[in-house]
């Protein structure tokens, strides 16, 4: 049974929620998000027309996200990549820096189209998977193979079996499949996709279909559009061993500067993950714009070419996602 503090805590979040969603239906409190000052990043990752949790909780809906921009438009300023770092916007006014991670055709689909709609900048970040010969990210074909997948695999040599929770989890250690391959080689991942990658037919390509790369060219060319790698094949940089995160980190920069013919100087790291060591390599490669999620080290915070970022709660309206803009954080 959850302990009654975090039961009272989440009621508490809930009721403020809906006085929150009720008082801007009473057109209460308005006024104030226009006298409102500061910045945030935030990031997004896949879009689809429904049922946003299917197999995780990283989507939002469409329609949803068409409310966020509308909302956005109406009361903050949305700056390019290049911008926000530059602080070169109007600090009289909350400021926004919308990216996405991942890759997902379903950015190319939904989400260009409405930021030319509200002429608005974004930042995509890219694997080079599609190099690789996958048109799929290892761990949405885990993902996936977690709802359609066998109750039990062997990879590896090692036997996993599917919990309640629909994770794989080795019958030895206790370890889920995913935290394994987090840290594991891509050929291991690769192994793994093999065997599951048949799954991925059963479900819409909104939820996994990676971007081709003719499509990744043609959100190059929209002015409202920044790309940015997400590494190679988006293994955890804070575990590849130094020579190889260096190998990753300019083969994925390489890759895209040849697809598009422009310079790549921002990364988001995947999973949000990274070391020092990930830094230092990444800023030996030419990557000047360094995206976390939160930092991870102190002096992090001195770092210029080091951002935080905010991740979109997909279980909350449009204006207590506004509200969390601003504070930063979503109590």
């Amino acid at each position: 049974m959850p302990h009654p503090e975090k039961i009272i805590q989440k009621l508490g979040t809930g009721r403020n929620r809906f006085l929150r969603d009720v008082s801007w239906q009473l057109y209460l409190n308005r006024s104030r998000i226009y006298k409102r000052e500061g910045s945030r990043m935030l990031v997004y990752h896949g879009v689809c027309k429904n049922n946003p949790f299917r197999f995780n909780t990283l989507f939002v809906t469409l329609k949803n996200f068409e409310r966020q921009l509308q909302v956005y438009k109406k009361y903050f300023q949305v700056v390019s990549l290049d911008d926000f770092y530059q602080k070169n916007y109007n600090d009289k006014k909350f400021t926004l820096c919308l990216t996405f991670d991942d890759g997902f055709a379903n950015n190319y689909k939904y989400v260009l189209p409405l930021l030319e709609k509200y002429q608005m900048p974004a930042s995509f970040f890219i694997t080079a998977i599609r190099k690789s010969g996958y048109d799929i990210l290892w761990n949405d074909v885990l993902s996936i193979a977690g709802a359609y997948g066998p109750d039990k695999v062997k990879i590896k040599e090692i036997d996993f079996l599917k919990d309640k929770l629909k994770k794989y989890l080795s019958i030895e250690s206790g370890k889920s499949l995913n935290e394994i391959l987090r840290s594991a080689s891509f050929e291991d991942k690769v192994e793994m996709m093999k065997q599951f990658d048949i799954y991925k037919n059963k479900v819409e390509e909104d939820y996994w279909l990676q971007m081709t790369e003719g499509q990744i060219k043609k959100m190059s060319e929209s002015k409202w559009v920044t790309l940015g790698s997400h590494s190679y094949c988006h293994n955890d940089l804070a575990y590849v061993a130094g020579g190889l995160v260096r190998d990753d980190l300019l083969q994925s920069k390489n890759y895209l500067e040849g697809l598009i013919q422009k310079e790549v100087r921002s990364i988001a790291f995947p999973y949000g993950s990274y070391s020092k060591q990930t830094v230092s390599e990444a800023k030996a490669a030419g990557y000047t714009q360094l995206l976390a999620t939160d930092f991870l080290f102190d002096d992090d915070f001195e770092d210029k070419a080091m951002k935080e970022r905010l991740t979109i709660n997909p279980f909350i309206s449009p204006i207590n996602q506004m509200h969390a803009n601003i504070c930063g954080h979503y109590r």
